[in-house]
């Protein structure tokens, strides 16, 4: 074979090698790559909330957070599991608790700011009707517990010793007129009745006196409130001179807030108590609800009956109410420390399994100290985190992020949830805010500054020392509130990244 047909069978050959690479490219590119046709062909579900709550959307939008909702196409939604996982050491450490979704016996529990009042239907003023001289006392200070009938003052009245005098007389003339006509005894008995309910109006009919002098007895048990008597001093008609208050029961006047006044009943338990005596309970009983409201602090009122045997309580004391109102019934529950409230909507984080967790939107009703009604979102038997939620809520808000950055289509730019920074703390407030003198924080685009900052657990700075130089995490909640969701100083975590 010679050399021109050689170069023709390698040139053959060579372009059929070329031709045959073409094609098997090609096709091993369309076979990789969706064209716009199979990508037509994928068909759009819903759109899924980012942090894995229970909401979809049939078109693009961004939740609370400003995080985009994630497209479920046809055959992923299978994938879309409910909820997030953190590892168990991770649990551990955040120290994690949960309990169970339970019916249990909820009444309406008012708690209400309340002040302890004498009963206006055990008060007793003495004030003589007669003018007269205060001769004597027998009680004569103020807060003096007296007796029924025990004796409190004598008086001198010369008006007295004549309206006496004359009843007497009267007396006399109707008993010389045995003999004498009945028209004459009429006349008489008339001044005998006119002179005897003169003493009567005056309160003092069939009191013994003793030369124009009468004594006041106490006309029950109790306390001297008030007492004006002085020895010797001249007092006018209708002049109070003592006041007198059986305290054996009193009353504690409660505000109710507007929106609180059409759940009580007459007859509805209350629970009282008053800061002279923690920890003491005293019981009683709605007797009356008030029929008008405070226009500016719109509240109204409520009366409580209180037995007060042991004269341990004192008018004018303030005092909490604690009312039970209407009657228990078993509703669904779970511990008010489960509940995560944003302002706008209440969550709660259900522990699905060992180590995945799930947030759910509920619907709230009725509240007592240590529980609330669950009226939507829950079933009974669900275990909800009552420990370390703030924590898993900001976990699963950082997992959804970090989901939601890999799931975008087209890549765009990333949005950074969790942001670290170093710097020093000036000063732990105590009341889970601190302050700290921060660097440059490149993400935020924030230059070196002093700021408060909340913090997510107050055991964060448990062992850290204002001063010291740390390093920590943020996380914005919400516009402008911006939590600490991590802390440690330098030194701890140089021994952690040398482990």
């Amino acid at each position: 074979m010679n050399d021109n047909i050689k170069l023709a069978l390698g040139g053959l050959l060579l372009a059929l090698v070329a031709s045959g690479s073409y094609w098997f490219g090609k096709t091993s590119t369309e076979s990789r790559v969706p064209s716009a046709e199979n990508q037509a062909e994928r068909k759009l579900l819903y759109y899924r909330n980012p942090m894995g709550l229970p909401d979809t959307s049939p078109a693009p939008k961004k939740d609370s957070m400003g995080m985009d909702y994630i497209p479920v196409y046809a055959g992923e939604e299978a994938e879309d599991k409910e909820g997030f996982s953190i590892s168990a050491a991770k649990v551990q450490k955040l120290g994690v608790q949960s309990e169970a979704a339970a019916m249990r016996e909820l009444g309406a529990n008012l708690r209400l700011n309340a002040r302890i009042e004498t009963d206006e239907q055990r008060l007793t003023t003495i004030a003589p009707k007669f003018e007269g001289w205060v001769e004597r006392l027998f009680v004569n200070t103020t807060g003096q517990s007296v007796r029924k009938g025990e004796p409190l003052f004598e008086v001198y009245s010369p008006e007295l010793v004549s309206a006496q005098r004359e009843l007497e007389l009267a007396k006399q003339g109707l008993a010389s007129l045995k003999e004498a006509d009945a028209e004459a005894q009429q006349s008489m008995q008339r001044l005998v009745d006119a002179g005897a309910a003169r003493l009567k109006n005056w309160d003092i009919a069939g009191a013994q006196l003793n030369g124009g002098r009468i004594t006041y007895y106490a006309p029950t048990n109790g306390i001297v409130l008030e007492k004006k008597a002085i020895e010797g001093m001249r007092f006018m008609p209708g002049e109070t001179l003592y006041r007198i208050a059986d305290l054996s029961t009193l009353w504690a006047i409660a505000d109710v807030p507007e929106q609180d006044i059409g759940k009580l009943r007459r007859g509805d338990t209350a629970q009282v108590t008053v800061e002279a005596y923690p920890g003491r309970m005293f019981e009683g009983k709605v007797d009356f609800i008030y029929p008008t409201l405070n226009e500016m602090a719109r509240t109204g009122q409520v009366r409580i009956v209180l037995r007060n045997a042991d004269s341990m309580l004192k008018p004018a004391m303030y005092a909490q109410a604690q009312i039970m109102a209407g009657k228990a019934a078993k509703v669904l529950t779970v511990p008010t420390s489960a509940v995560i409230d944003s302002g706008t909507q209440q969550t709660v984080l259900v522990r699905l399994d060992e180590g995945r967790f799930a947030p759910r939107v509920v619907t709230l009703g009725q509240r007592s100290d240590d529980y609330v009604e669950v009226i939507e979102g829950l079933t009974e038997g669900e275990q909800v985190v009552t420990r370390a939620n703030f924590l898993l809520d900001s976990e699963s808000n950082l997992q959804a992020a970090f989901s939601g950055m890999s799931d975008a289509s087209p890549p765009q730019k990333s949005r950074t949830v969790g942001h670290t920074a170093t710097g020093v703390l000036e000063e732990d407030y105590g009341d889970g805010n601190v302050s700290i003198t921060h660097e440059p924080i490149p993400s935020l685009k924030w230059p070196a500054m002093t700021m408060d900052f909340a913090l997510a657990n107050p055991s964060l700075v448990a062992n850290v020392k204002p001063g010291s130089a740390i390093e920590f995490e943020i996380v914005e909640r919400g516009a402008g509130e911006w939590v600490i969701t991590r802390m440690t100083t330098k030194e701890q975590s140089h021994a952690e990244h040398s482990h």
